[in-house]
């Protein structure tokens, strides 16, 4: 776990900038802030905290299992590591501190995207949540989920409570699916 802090700490050791074309920060494209229609309010952008980058990985390794040899997920998607799957490839391998790295980068991406829809502050625990949530079903469908939709209109409650309507793969619920948005929710919840 220190190896994964000291990671994190030289990921964001840069303050960051925000600006009003794209711009790269920590390798992370990150772009204009939307605004929300509904509102007119931009959304909160930036960057999290290495301290909340590590407490977003510790909370999704669990739940996603470390494998050190690709796979196919439940739905086909070849995957390594904690959930990693861009560019990987069948017969692909990794090591703790590859995994770790790359379980770092995914979770601060992640958490990037939704803070290019969230609209107001969230608490460490809801940011944690719904990261999570963006981790495991992707940043564009947590930011047009009725869980964002709820989050940027103040209702706490309802945001956490939508967090388990994504309980789903490939059309079918799934147990561990339903367990982790209930831990979801219920971190959500704690405000």
């Amino acid at each position: 776990m220190k190896s994964l802090i000291d990671l994190l700490v030289r990921l964001f050791s840069k303050p960051a900038r925000i600006e009003l074309e794209p711009v790269i920060t920590n390798d992370i494209v990150v772009e204009k802030p939307k605004t929300n229609s509904s509102t007119k309010r931009a959304a909160i952008g930036g960057v999290a905290t290495a301290s909340v980058i590590a407490a977003i990985v510790a909370f999704i390794g669990p739940w996603e299992g470390r494998r050190y040899v690709a796979y196919q997920d439940i739905v086909g998607v070849w995957t390594i590591c904690d959930g990693h799957t861009k560019g990987v490839k069948q017969g692909d391998t990794a090591d703790d501190a590859k995994c770790d790295q790359l379980a770092a980068e995914d979770v601060a991406e992640h958490n990037a995207g939704i803070r290019q829809c969230i609209t107001r502050e969230m608490t460490p625990n809801q940011e944690i949540a719904l990261t999570s949530l963006a981790f495991n079903v992707g940043v564009g469908a947590v930011c047009g989920s009725t869980a964002v939709r709820k989050f940027n209109a103040g209702d706490d409650n309802g945001a956490c409570e939508a967090i388990t309507l994504w309980n789903k793969a490939g059309g079918v619920v799934v147990k561990g699916l339903v367990n982790r948005r209930a831990a979801e929710e219920a971190l959500c919840k704690k405000g």
